[in-house]
């Protein structure tokens, strides 16, 4: 429209690029996103060509024969051959709330969940084909929702997107009014408009988070819900199971007789996936292993919350019917009239060793409560799980940075402490579930404040213990594994289910999933959060600062009757900087030396609190000033328009660059932050400095940018301006500074 074909390229060019930039990191997002949720799919064991596999849920196919058990989400629609005390929960397909039992010949359905038993199921259909996939696709749509630091950011982007549409509109009246033209008034304002308006906040918030989300895959943490990662870094409680998580997941038999050994093998699973269950069953005979797969399994007790133990009566082929029970040994000992050994058992547990209790009974017919059996003491069965090498360092670390580790765990109190002791963790007393029964919710509150040791407890008191913290004001993570942990692991903050032994209703219910049950991998994950929350913090004073002096000198030179300074393409240009730097350069940043050696963020804290603004727009304030003198300088000495508006552009350009390294951290110096690495923040720092000069000295595009060449005194005034203009932040980390 002004008739300058080859500026109207340019900018063409511009905006092209722009949008790449945007898309490429959106995409980068995105693709991480998509890697991420193909890790946290839930899980399926098939039987593939006569082997065992453990694959998603999506790769499941026609002719797999999918093995079920209780806590697994059923992945395809499938017809039972085998099945064993199996209920389903198909409430998200029929409404039904109540389990629906199932035996061979009976057809499961995708997205159901197994809540009692084990099957064998033949896949029939999978994917869109099944009778939830035919739902899924309507739903495909479906916008996943904001987190609460994008909501923020776009109350934010309105705000100042009015005012700068506002002041923009002014400055088309105030240029029309003194020097006429409308359409040089309509670019003036528009030129305003550009230099205000943030649009890289979204872009910031999309990036860092997607690609935080893929650094803490990196360390074996899968995310599956975003907000998850803002709330790393405020968390103030950290809820641990101790079997897998402090300890090494690695029950190995000691010190039992072998007939209590394959006693206890009797009543272990019969596809052992429990830990203890491996071992039991590794540790008995050959004659016990031979009688499991020669005897039928009559009847399986399965353990609940009044009957802690596993029950199991056999028939072997001459038609004699054992009964085998292991489990608690308070339970088994009542079972046996034993009562009075439950000493050994607090004094085991001192030792750090877990004991079960063994018992066998022999019986003419089933009897449907397994009380009922003449039961036989055996005795006790010894396990040990030892404690993993990198957690008592971990536990340390948790406590340096103001983090409390409380174990819950359903082992045995004396247990429970003795590890709690080697990792680390105050443990001067165990609260057992019990005792949590017993309390109301405001002597359990009172109770959460001094107690880092929780044993026996039921899957539905960790739910009223995450309740407890968080009535008190506490950001509590929580870790968990079975179908029965879900609620807990919702109620909590930040929900972390147990990859490996993790069922998928668990990792459903989780916005973190552990592949490796590794407490070393949490402490990691909470520190990658404080950084990500401090690297957008960071990127966010960035862009504020950066827009004012652009802002500030496309007005003040129409206020003083100078030339006009900046016009689109010279905007544009500058975005050629904010974006990759915002972008690239501050999500690339390590974490804080000191970011565990200082309390969690008070979650209730705004990323733009009144401190952060008032720092990010006083450091832009001062870099205008700092420019619009070396501007004042330039005209006042007499130099040409061209001269003038180059030396300007370079001085905005040096106080960019500036901004960068003095905001890529708010406590560390640039001489030390430089020696950290970060290959962005110098490809960005050539790319720029390249791009001024041939803007500068190239002349086809001098004359778009409307430059003239400048000398060595010029550049220097110019890059002077841009260091004074943020040297006072520097000298105020060094006042901050401790001695």
């Amino acid at each position: 429209m002004v008739g300058d074909v080859h500026e109207a390229l340019v900018l063409a060019a511009s905006i092209v690029v722009v949008i790449a930039i945007t898309v490429i990191q959106q995409r980068k997002a995105e693709r991480a996103l998509e890697a991420l949720r193909d890790l946290s799919s839930p899980r399926a064991l098939v039987l593939r060509d006569g082997e065992r596999r453990r694959i998603a849920g999506a790769e499941v196919v026609r002719g797999d024969l999918l093995m079920l058990s209780e806590g697994d989400r059923v992945s395809a629609d499938a017809r039972l051959v085998a099945a064993t005390d199996l209920e389903l929960d198909e409430s998200l397909l029929t409404g039904e709330s109540l389990p629906l039992a199932k035996g061979a010949g009976e057809a499961v359905f995708s997205g159901t969940l197994v809540v009692k038993g084990q099957g064998r199921a033949a896949v029939l259909a999978t994917g869109a084909r099944t009778e939830l996939g035919r739902i899924g696709v309507s739903l495909a749509t479906l916008d996943s929702g904001k987190t609460g630091l994008e909501t923020e950011t776009a109350r934010i982007v309105k705000l100042v997107a009015a005012f700068a549409l506002a002041m923009s509109g002014a400055m088309m009246a105030a240029h029309f009014a003194l020097r006429g033209g409308a359409l040089e008034s309509v670019l003036a304002g528009l030129t305003l408009a550009m230099a205000i308006i943030p649009e890289e906040f979204p872009v910031v918030l999309t990036v860092f988070l997607a690609l935080g989300a893929w650094r803490i895959s990196r360390r074996g943490v899968l995310t599956r819900r975003m907000p998850a990662i803002e709330m790393l870094g405020a968390a103030t409680v950290l809820c641990v199971d101790k079997t897998g998580t402090l300890t090494e997941n690695r029950m190995t038999v000691v010190e039992t007789p072998q007939g209590v050994i394959d006693a206890a093998a009797l009543a272990s699973e019969l596809e052992p996936f429990d830990p203890m269950d491996k071992a039991i069953v590794s540790a008995s005979s050959e004659e016990a292993l031979r009688n499991r797969g020669a005897w039928r399994l009559e009847r399986d007790y399965p353990l609940s919350e009044r009957f802690l133990a596993m029950c199991h009566a056999w028939r072997s082929p001459q038609g004699r019917l054992r009964v085998a029970v292991k489990g608690a040994p308070e339970t088994v000992l009542r079972l046996c009239g034993r009562a009075a050994l439950i000493g050994e058992v607090e004094r085991a547990a001192a030792r750090g060793l877990r004991l079960l209790g063994v018992a066998e009974a022999e019986a003419g017919e089933l009897l449907e409560d397994p009380a009922g059996y003449p039961w036989r003491w055996l005795g006790f069965l010894a396990l040990a799980d030892p404690l993993r090498a990198s957690v008592p360092e971990a536990v340390a670390l948790c406590r340096r940075a103001g983090i409390r580790v409380v174990m819950i765990t359903g082992d045995f109190p004396g247990t429970a402490v003795h590890i709690a002791r080697q990792a680390g963790i105050e443990a001067a007393e165990a609260l057992a579930g019990d005792q949590i029964a017993a309390m109301d919710d405001a002597a359990l509150a009172a109770a959460v404040r001094r107690v880092n040791v929780f044993a026996r407890v039921r899957p539905d008191q960790k739910l009223r213990l995450v309740q407890a913290y968080r009535a008190a004001g506490e950001v509590v993570a929580m870790t968990g594994d079975g179908v029965n942990d879900a609620p807990a692991l919702k109620a909590a903050h930040i929900g972390i289910a147990m990859g490996r032994r993790g069922t998928d209703v668990a990792r459903e219910s989780a916005a973190l999933v552990l592949l490796e049950d590794d407490f070393g991998s949490i402490v990691e994950t909470a520190r990658l959060g404080r950084r990500i929350y401090e690297n957008i913090s960071n990127a966010m004073r960035y862009i504020i600062s950066v827009h004012v002096p652009t802002a500030g000198m496309s007005f003040l030179p129409l206020a003083f009757g100078w030339p006009l300074f900046l016009y689109p393409v010279h905007v544009v240009f500058l975005e050629f900087v904010i974006d990759p730097a915002c972008s690239i350069v501050f999500e690339a940043e390590a974490s804080e030396r000191g970011a565990m050696q200082r309390p969690p963020r008070d979650p209730r804290a705004r990323l733009f609190s009144a401190r952060m603004l008032a720092t990010s727009l006083l450091l832009g304030a001062t870099l205008l000033a700092a420019v619009f003198a070396a501007y004042a300088w330039a005209v006042a000495s007499g130099r040409s328009d061209g001269e003038t508006r180059a030396l300007g552009f370079a001085a905005i350009v040096f106080g960019n660059l500036a901004l960068i390294f003095v905001n890529r951290s708010h406590e560390r110096l640039v001489v030390q932050t430089v020696r950290e690495p970060n290959p962005a923040l110098w490809g960005i720092t050539l790319g720029a400095l390249a791009a001024l000069a041939a803007a500068i000295y190239a002349p086809p595009l001098a004359q778009i940018f409307r430059f003239a060449p400048l000398g060595a005194l010029e550049l220097a005034v110019a890059a002077a301006a841009g260091v004074a203009g943020v040297a006072w932040y520097e000298l105020r980390k060094l006042r901050r500074r401790p001695r």
